[in-house]
């Protein structure tokens, strides 16, 4: 034959660009839909109140918390199995006593909660916390 057919190897070549760009739009789509979680923690220190006025109770139950836990109900030491029965025999007939809690600043949160919880138990529903 009058000559010799050469097929041509054409050379493959991968095009790169068109996957990058789509990998990076992909990148970014995640990153701007993904939630970041903020863990942190905070050491607080609870500030006074300076608005704070006087307030005048007529009618009202005073209990005490140490830092040590220790509890003061109007004046008298009471242990945690004491508190509620005799939050029941503070309570008068009339719905309009107040506790006013007095909680030392280094005392701990969860004797905060008992007193409170301690006192709506009892049935007095009226809670203020004082502060400085």
């Amino acid at each position: 034959m009058a000559g010799s057919l050469k097929r041509k190897t054409r050379k493959v070549v991968i095009n790169i660009v068109p996957l990058v760009d789509v990998l990076i739009v992909l990148i970014f789509f995640f990153l701007m839909t993904m939630q970041f979680r903020n863990v942190t923690t905070l050491n607080l220190t609870l500030p006074k109140i300076e608005t704070a006025g006087q307030n005048k109770f007529d009618k009202n139950i005073i209990i005490e918390i140490g830092k040590d836990g220790t509890f003061l109900v109007n004046g008298t030491e009471l242990k945690r199995n004491e508190l509620e029965p005799a939050l029941r025999g503070l309570k008068p007939v009339s719905d309009e006593i107040t506790v006013l809690i007095r909680a030392d600043e280094e005392s701990m949160l969860k004797n905060l909660t008992f007193i409170m919880d301690a006192c709506r138990q009892s049935g007095l529903d009226k809670i203020r916390l004082q502060s400085r």
